[in-house]
């Protein structure tokens, strides 16, 4: 895959598309500081000339080791120095080092570092990749970056706001890849509960906890040949992390409550709604496993940044209703035109199938988009008012506002989600069965407006 490099990313500036690519930073020894990139062959290290990184150190041997990129990550082999080289504080043979770990010959250390690259690449032919659409220059650019990375088994992180697409994006994937024959399988962190997301992952035996009646299949053994899509990436629990990251380097798993391991093979997508670089930055995800699953970062751009896109999208989602674009009342088109779409690709399509079903297109204006959101992004100012009765009791004065305060909190919050249970939990932040239980106490349904 021979993409263009451009700038390395550093700090915390927007991302972009780019690729992941490994140096060897000189911790300590001669001209600490310096680096070197790793290429698709590795790197033969010692102070003879003859190497690809010469350290002119007393302590390194003139042939000290070598380092191969392989599938399951770089594979370091001494090659028979004096002082020996060691890993983590261990003297090795052969062993494989993962991103951040620091190897040391003789006196001399070094420091396998990650790095994500912006990538400059021209912007595609065609306005569609699998079943996504768009005409902009920046989805061109990612079709034509999608072309490319689709065919291999490469790992990739979608980053972008709800309702972006991330999910067609992932599926799409799948279809233009070798694997597309085999399973497609879903796992979504945000609607999982916490204390089920590790069975769902790699799956149980019968009787390895409490109602654990039947053995179960996880999501990773389930895709086998596959690829294997983890949405909301950012909700995955700190806990649950390391044992993934183990997983998709060791290509195998035990099911909860066994110790028989099964072979993986599978191409992960993942996809997060957040920075993971600033999650990582706070304690709330593991860098080793954001640098597992970033080996390429496909950022995808909200639908205000590609408004250009919207006619080509409106005409996807109004076929069958006898409709075009371009037959639409022209007030319509321009309140569409002039709106920022908090929710994204995702409310545009919520609100033509509304106006096309119920309201009739002469009838919509932002304000009764189903968001609460203004098209400048503020959220809406229209205040629900809640007023107590002070002359009741203290407990049947606060369990009437309650009731009347969660009845019209779960209204809108279904609104918002177009009725999906799975999408109104995460934006809730409560878990599923919790909604579920409030959707009954107030008598309403997941269709409710």
């Amino acid at each position: 895959m021979a993409l263009e490099g451009t700038r390395l990313i550093g700090g915390l500036e927007p991302q972009q598309l780019a690729v992941q690519s490994y140096r060897l930073e000189l911790v300590r020894g001669p001209e600490a500081g310096l680096s070197w990139e790793l290429g698709a062959q590795g790197a033969r290290v010692g102070k003879g000339p003859d190497n690809d990184i010469v350290i002119a150190d007393a302590t390194v041997s003139r042939n000290h080791f070598v380092i191969e990129p392989r599938p399951e990550g770089f594979l370091l082999k001494d090659v028979g120095s004096t002082n020996g080289t060691f890993l983590e504080g261990s003297r090795v043979v052969e062993a494989y080092v993962k991103p951040g770990q620091e190897v040391r010959a003789g006196e001399v250390v070094l420091r396998l570092k990650p790095i994500h690259e912006g990538v400059s690449i021209p912007p595609s032919g065609s306005s569609t990749f699998g079943a996504l659409l768009g005409t902009s220059a920046p989805m061109r650019k990612i079709f034509a970056l999608l072309d490319r990375v689709a065919v291999t088994d490469a790992t990739i992180l979608l980053v972008g706001e709800t309702g972006t697409g991330k999910g067609a994006v992932a599926r799409a994937i799948h279809d233009r890849s070798a694997r597309a024959s085999k399973p497609f399988v879903t796992i979504d962190c945000g609607a999982i509960s916490r204390s089920l997301i590790e069975s769902e992952l790699f799956g149980h035996e019968k009787g390895s906890f409490t109602g654990a009646t039947h053995l179960r299949r996880g999501a990773l053994e389930m895709c086998t040949g596959g690829t294997l899509f983890i949405d909301e990436l950012d909700d995955l629990p700190l806990e649950v992390q390391p044992k993934l990251l183990r997983a998709l380097d060791e290509r195998e798993i035990c099911r909860v409550g066994s110790s028989k391991a099964i072979k993986l093979d599978l191409r992960v997508v993942a996809a997060t709604k957040k920075d993971l670089r600033v999650e990582v930055a706070e304690g709330r995800f593991r860098e080793d496993l954001y640098f597992r699953l970033s080996i390429v970062t496909v950022p995808l751009p909200p639908l205000r940044d590609r408004i250009e896109d919207l006619p080509l999208l409106a005409d996807r989602f109004l076929e069958g209703t006898g409709s075009a674009w371009d037959r639409l009342p022209r007030s319509f088109r321009e309140r569409l035109l002039t709106y920022h779409f908090p929710g994204n690709v995702r409310e545009l399509r919520n609100l033509i199938e509304r106006a096309s079903y119920l309201d009739g297109f002469d009838a919509v204006d932002p304000s009764s988009f189903p968001t609460e959101q203004r098209g400048d992004g503020v959220p809406d100012t229209t205040e629900f008012k809640l007023s107590a009765d002070y002359m009741k009791p203290f407990k049947e004065a606060k369990e009437a506002l309650v009731e009347r305060f969660e009845r019209e909190y779960l209204k809108r919050l279904l609104t918002r989600a177009g009725g999906k249970i799975a999408r109104a939990a995460r934006e809730a932040q409560i878990d599923r069965k919790y909604l579920y239980m409030l959707l009954s106490k107030h008598g309403m349904t997941p269709n409710e407006e």
